[in-house]
């Protein structure tokens, strides 16, 4: 078994706290999130997600669509249509 490590960073107090009422409402915890965090860059050689410089604020888009279409926040009541979209029978 690999020896284990201590990681201690600095972290603004509210985002911290937000951070980890976020993780828990996922059911994990924000050191495990870090973990995974580390072990995806290693396999991925690279951070795990893409980096962006922008001035401007953006707005929660579908990818494909490429901000033809919006999220919104009550998504999940947006399933059929959604479905509809992609031609998946519900």
């Amino acid at each position: 078994m690999a020896q284990e490590a201590t990681l201690q960073i600095k972290i603004d107090s509210d985002l911290k706290e937000q951070v980890v009422l976020l993780y828990e409402r996922m059911g994990t915890s924000f050191a495990e999130a870090v973990r995974i965090f580390a072990k995806q860059s290693v396999e991925e050689i690279a951070m795990p997600f893409t980096m962006h410089l922008t001035t401007k604020e953006k707005k929660r888009t579908l990818g494909l669509a490429n901000g033809k279409y919006a999220i919104p926040d009550d998504i999940d009541e947006c399933n059929f249509e959604i479905a509809e979209m992609f031609g998946v029978e519900g």
